[in-house]
C-alpha cells in the first residue's frame, strides 16, 4: 500500500478506536481515555513501521515500472539476447506482460528483491527468464558457473518469498539461413511447437512439411541446438546437486534469427557444430553482420503461458483493510452495548426486587427504595423522549421494556401517614392557698409559710425568654378596691421572697393584682371563696425576658424548668 493508503488507515483507525473507546466500553471515563491513548500509541508505532517498510533499501531504476495494481506476467530477463534490448529504459511494457532487463553485472535475486520491496503484490506473477546464446561464450567453465549461481539464487529466492518464481529457459543462435526470427518452444503438457511471428504456431512437423528444403536445414540447426543446450544448459540446473535443489524450468524456448549482437567468429556453438558435423566451415553457421531491424528480440508469446497477479490490488487490500477494522470496532461495539443493556437491566431489575422486598410499614428504607425507582423511570423516560445513549444502542437497547415495570413500582407506592400534632404545652400554673400563706386581710407571709413555699415552687425557676408572672386574687367579700390591692401586695410579697431567695434579677417578675375579678369558683360557699382566695405563679414566654448575664446557672435552670414545666 501507499504512505497515504496508510496514513489513511491509520486516521481510519484512530477515528473508530475513540468512537469505541469514549461511546461503548463500560469503563469509567478515565479509563476508557487511558486506554484509547494506549491504543493510539500502538497504531502509531505501527504506523511509523509501516512508513519505514516503504523506503526501498537501495537505489534501484526502474523506470516506466508498472503501478502496483498491475496484475500481468513480470518477467525478469538475464543472460544473453539476440539483439540490443528494444528500449532505453530496463522495463518493457506490452500487451501481454512485462519484460525487465537484468544487467549483467547484476544478480537476479538482488534485482527480485528490490523489484518485491518496491511491489510486494507482485510475487505471483513473477517469473525469471535466462537467455543463453553460444555464440557470445568462448569457454564452457564460466558458463556453467554462471549457471550454478543463477541456480543458487533462484532457489534460494524461492525459499526465502514463499513463491514459485517460474522459470523459462531460452537458447538463441543466428545464422544467415535464417531469415525471420523463428522460435520452437516446449511448453508444459504439449510438443514442440514452432512459433513465428508471420505465422500462427504450428507442430515441427508440419512446417518441415510445408518448407521444403530450407525449413529442412533450419531445423537441422534448431536440432543441434536443442542438442548444446540441453547438455550444457539444462543439465546444469537440473541435475541432482545435494548442495542445492534443482530448477525445473516451465518452458524451454529455442529461438534463431538472422542477426546476433557479440557473436564470435570462435565460440562454443561453432565449436559444437564442428564437433557433430566433422566440418570446418558450412555455409549460413554465422549471423549475418549487418542490423535487421523490425525483428523482436524477446518471445512475447510465452506471456500468456505464465502465471498472472492473484489477489487484490492495493488499493483493494486498503479498502478491505479498513473494513477489517470497521468491523472489529463494530464487533467490540455491539459486544460493549449488550454487555451495557445486561448491566442496566440487572441494575433496574435489582432496585424493583429491593422495593418489593422492604414493607410499606418501614416508611424510611421504602421511601428511599422508591426514590431510586424514581430516579431510574426519569433517566428512562428521558431516554424515551430524546433517544438512547450510544453506549446502549445498536438496536440492543433494553430500557424500553423496564419503563412499565419500573412505574408500576412507583405507583403501588403508599406514603406513610401524616405525623399527629403535638399537643401545645401550656406552662404550668401554680396555686398558692393566699389563707396558707397570709392572715385574713394582711399581706405579709406567715412565719411557717416559707416551706409551702419551697415545696410548691419546685418547677418555677427563671430562665432567658420567660418571665415569671404572680398574680394575686380574692374572693368578693370586703371593698372590691381593698381587694384589689390587697391581691397585688400579697402577690409583691411573693416575688420579694422568690427574688430574694434565688437570687433572681426583679426584671424576671411581673406582678399582677386581680382583686376579686377573676374567680376560679362560685363566691356563694364558703368552698368557692377558699378557692378564689389564691396566689397564682406560672411562666409566660416573652421575648428579652429575664436576661442573666454572667451567670453560669442559667443554663441549667433553664433545662430544669423546660423539662419541669411540661411535665
Amino acid at each position: 500500500m501507499s504512505p497515504a493508503q496508510r496514513c489513511a488507515l491509520a486516521l481510519w483507525s484512530v477515528l473508530l478506536t475513540g468512537i469505541v473507546c469514549l461511546g461503548f466500553l463500560p469503563f469509567s471515563r478515565t479509563a476508557s481515555v487511558l486506554l484509547m491513548l494506549v491504543l493510539w500509541g500502538g497504531i502509531a508505532v505501527v504506523w511509523r513501521l509501516g512508513k519505514r517498510r516503504d523506503a526501498p533499501p537501495t537505489t534501484l531504476r526502474l523506470e516506466n515500472l508498472p503501478d502496483a495494481a498491475y496484475r500481468q506476467p513480470v518477467v525478469l530477463v538475464c543472460g544473453d539476447l539476440l539483439r540490443v534490448w528494444p528500449e532505453e529504459a530496463s522495463v518493457l511494457t506490452v500487451t501481454q506482460g512485462c519484460w525487465i532487463r537484468v544487467e549483467p553485472h547484476e544478480e537476479v535475486e538482488h534485482v527480485a528483491r528490490q523489484l518485491l520491496w518496491l511491489r510486494p503484490d507482485w510475487g505471483r506473477q513473477l517469473s525469471v527468464m535466462v537467455t543463453v546464446c553460444p555464440q557470445q561464450h568462448a569457454d564452457t567453465e564460466p558458463l556453467t558457473r554462471d549457471l550454478l549461481a543463477l541456480r543458487w539464487q533462484i532457489s534460494r529466492l524461492r525459499r526465502d518469498t514463499g513463491y514459485s518464481i517460474p522459470l523459462v529457459l531460452n537458447a538463441l543462435a543466428g545464422s544467415a539461413m535464417m531469415p525471420d526470427l523463428l522460435w520452437q518452444a516446449a511448453l508444459p503438457g504439449g510438443a514442440v511447437c514452432v512459433w513465428r511471428e508471420s505465422a500462427a504456431p504450428c507442430s515441427v512437423n508440419a512446417w518441415v512439411t510445408t518448407g521444403g528444403a530450407m525449413a529442412m536445414q533450419q531445423q537441422v540447426l534448431m536440432n543441434n541446438l536443442r542438442s548444446w543446450f540441453a547438455q550444457n544448459v539444462t543439465s546444469v540446473l537440473m541435475d541432482e546437486n545435494p548442495d542445492m535443489p534443482r530448477v525445473l524450468p516451465v518452458a524451454v524456448l529455442w529461438g534463431g534469427g538472422p542477426s546476433l549482437e557479440g557473436a564470435l567468429p570462435a565460440s562454443l556453438w561453432t565449436t559444437w557444430l564442428q564437433r557433430q558435423t566433422a566440418l570446418r566451415d558450412v555455409a549460413g553457421w554465422l549471423p549475418l553482420v549487418r542490423e535487421i531491424a523490425n525483428i523482436p528480440a524477446l518471445p512475447d508469446f510465452v506471456l500468456p503461458l505464465l502465471p498472472e497477479g492473484q489477489g487484490l490490488t492495493p488499493r483493494q487490500r486498503a479498502w478491505r483493510c479498513g473494513l477489517t477494522i470497521f468491523t472489529c470496532a463494530a464487533l467490540v461495539a455491539l459486544c460493549c452495548s449488550g454487555w451495557n443493556n445486561r448491566q442496566l437491566v440487572q441494575r433496574v431489575s435489582f432496585d424493583i426486587a429491593r422495593y418489593d422486598r422492604i414493607s410499606m410499614d418501614d416508611y424510611t428504607p421504602k421511601a428511599h427504595a422508591v426514590q431510586v425507582l424514581r430516579e431510574d423511570a426519569s433517566q428512562l423516560d428521558r431516554w424515551a423522549r430524546n433517544g438512547e445513549p450510544l453506549n446502549l444502542s445498536l438496536g440492543l437497547y433494553q430500557g424500553e421494556r423496564l419503563r412499565m415495570p419500573v412505574l408500576n413500582a412507583v405507583r403501588s407506592y403508599v406514603p406513610p401517614p401524616p405525623p399527629k400534632p403535638e399537643p401545645k404545652r401550656v406552662p404550668k400554673i401554680v396555686r398558692l392557698d393566699s389563707m396558707s400563706l397570709f392572715d385574713s386581710g394582711k399581706a405579709e407571709l406567715k412565719p411557717g409559710s416559707t416551706k409551702m413555699l419551697v415545696n410548691s415552687l419546685v418547677g418555677i425557676k427563671a430562665r432567658p425568654g420567660w418571665l415569671i408572672v404572680v398574680a394575686g386574687h380574692t374572693d368578693n367579700t370586703g371593698n372590691p378596691q381593698l381587694n384589689q390591692t390587697l391581691s397585688l401586695k400579697r402577690a409583691e410579697a411573693v416575688r420579694n421572697w422568690m427574688r430574694d431567695t434565688g437570687d433572681v434579677p426583679e426584671s424576671c417578675f411581673a406582678v399582677q393584682g386581680y382583686g376579686e375579678s377573676r374567680p376560679l369558683a362560685t363566691n356563694d360557699t364558703p368552698e368557692g371563696r377558699t378557692l378564689n382566695r389564691r396566689v397564682e405563679i406560672s411562666l409566660v414566654p416573652q421575648a428579652e425576658a429575664c436576661q442573666i448575664p454572667d451567670n453560669p446557672s442559667t443554663s441549667s435552670q433553664d433545662d430544669g424548668v423546660s423539662k419541669n414545666e411540661m411535665e
